[in-house]
């Protein structure tokens, strides 16, 4: 891994696609690993000891979980996610969050997520799924989700054009699968406590994958020694993003 973080302007002119129809993009960042560094270092002023000194600071910082200099990194993305996604996103109270609604913004034909696969029931884990489903049943299911939501936007648009507002037209849509855009801000300690969590195997699919997209390309590339003592640290065994 390399010690220089990729330049800033290469992470904010890019939007990372997650998903079908999903994205996921970074609106603004303050601070970098020589801020959490100097955080450490409050009472000499900030002054940097020089890149081998800094780097073991940070690395010693996290192996022994004094975690509050990482909260002086702070990340701003915006997100387009089902809201199956968001579900699972809110439960990190950390975060702060700003949602589209529907409420003010008419939602569009294709605002509906359409998984690759359908993921098996795991009989062991009620909270997890095992295998997939064979291509044939998958196929009609994908048929008839695909059936569901553009009778349900139909139903959407047929209230909307009889004057209902907005706020009630939508309970006519596919809750769970409707996409919604929304902007999210976290400090980088309580973005490695997300990570740590939901780029986990047995986290759910669709969270992973927004997880996997913010670690290889936001969190990683802005702070590449944090990242390197993550790895090293907390989630030495973590596998790569599979489906």
């Amino acid at each position: 891994m390399s010690d220089t973080p990729t330049p800033r302007d290469e992470l904010f002119n890019r939007r990372v696609p997650v998903l079908d129809k999903g994205w996921i993009e970074l609106q603004d960042l303050m601070g970098d690993d020589l801020a959490i560094v100097n955080a450490a270092r409050v009472s000499f002023l900030g002054e940097s000891k020089g890149s081998e000194k800094d780097k073991k600071l940070l690395f010693y910082l996290l192996k022994h979980r004094h975690t509050s200099p990482f909260e002086q990194v702070e990340f701003k993305f915006r997100v387009r996610a089902p809201l199956v996604t968001w579900w699972q996103w809110v439960r990190h109270r950390t975060w702060s969050v700003n949602a589209q609604s529907g409420r003010y913004t008419p939602f569009e034909e294709g605002d509906f997520y359409v998984p690759d696969a359908w993921r098996l029931q795991s009989p062991d884990n009620k909270q997890a799924s095992l295998g997939e489903l064979d291509a044939d049943r998958a196929a009609d299911l994908t048929g008839k989700l695909l059936a569901h939501y553009e009778h349900s936007y139909r139903l959407y648009q047929e209230a909307i054009e009889a004057g209902v507002a907005r706020e009630m037209a939508r309970m006519f849509l596919p809750g769970f699968a409707v996409y919604y855009t929304w902007v999210v801000k976290v400090d980088a300690h309580n973005l490695m406590n997300f990570l740590r969590l939901r780029m986990a195997p047995d986290a759910q699919y669709e969270i992973r994958a927004y997880a996997w997209a913010i670690y290889e390309h936001f969190f990683k590339p802005a702070l590449p020694w944090t990242a390197e003592a993550f790895e090293k640290f907390i989630i030495p065994t973590l596998g790569p993003m599979a489906g």
